[in-house]
């Protein structure tokens, strides 16, 4: 049940759902990079909050191990949460996935306004842990939205007769993806508090 090719065989049967959330989250980016106003305030908050964090954590005793844990249990238990949290109709997942695609286009833009170099802002602080990190995500809210799909089915009644199966298939698709996405999220918090942390302090 928890092989990496089940994990991959549930991928494939919600590539459309993978697919919605992935533009979301792409529009979330463009929301970000033009954000003005309230919307801006918001971002500012955010972003606020995690230049506190990373500044308390740079400095204890051992920064890398810190940031290594900090991200790894906030990333994960965030990602897993969100999965189930899509039992209130989908909604919470997708609000989850456009703010942080929000924050990352602000962040890209905001940086580029103060002259900071793309490749460095790309290359060393988002590409290392952000190609397994960011899908990691993406699929924990796409598994989200299809706990909310399935609420919304169930509400209408639609194949009412098999609807306690599709549920116990869901739930055992979920339980599968949980696992794989905190192995990626693992792997993906040892490269940002090692190589990503090496790359923005060099």
């Amino acid at each position: 049940m928890l092989r990496l090719s089940t994990f991959l065989k549930d991928l494939g049967s919600i590539r459309k759902t993978l697919l919605f959330v992935t533009v979301l989250f792409m529009l979330g980016i463009v929301a970000g990079w033009y954000s003005t106003g309230v919307l801006e305030q918001i971002i500012n908050n955010q972003m606020e909050g995690i230049r506190d964090i990373s500044k308390s954590l740079s400095d204890s005793s051992s920064p890398m191990w810190s940031f290594f844990v900090f991200i790894f249990f906030n990333n994960s238990i965030k990602a897993v949460v969100m999965i189930f949290l899509g039992l209130f109709v989908g909604i919470l997942p997708i609000l989850f996935l456009l703010v942080n695609g929000m924050v990352l286009g602000y962040l890209v833009h905001s940086s580029l306004e103060q002259g900071n170099s793309l490749f460095d802002l790309v290359v060393k602080g988002l590409l290392p842990h952000g190609i397994i990190e960011i899908p990691a995500i993406i699929i924990a809210c796409a598994f989200g939205l299809q706990m909310g799909l399935m609420v919304i089915a169930s509400l209408g009644g639609s194949g009412k007769e098999g609807l306690k199966g599709r549920w116990r298939e869901l739930f055992r698709k979920a339980l599968t993806a949980s696992v794989w996405i905190v192995i990626l999220l693992f792997v993906a918090a040892i490269i940002e508090s090692t190589v990503t942390y090496s790359l923005m302090k060099g």
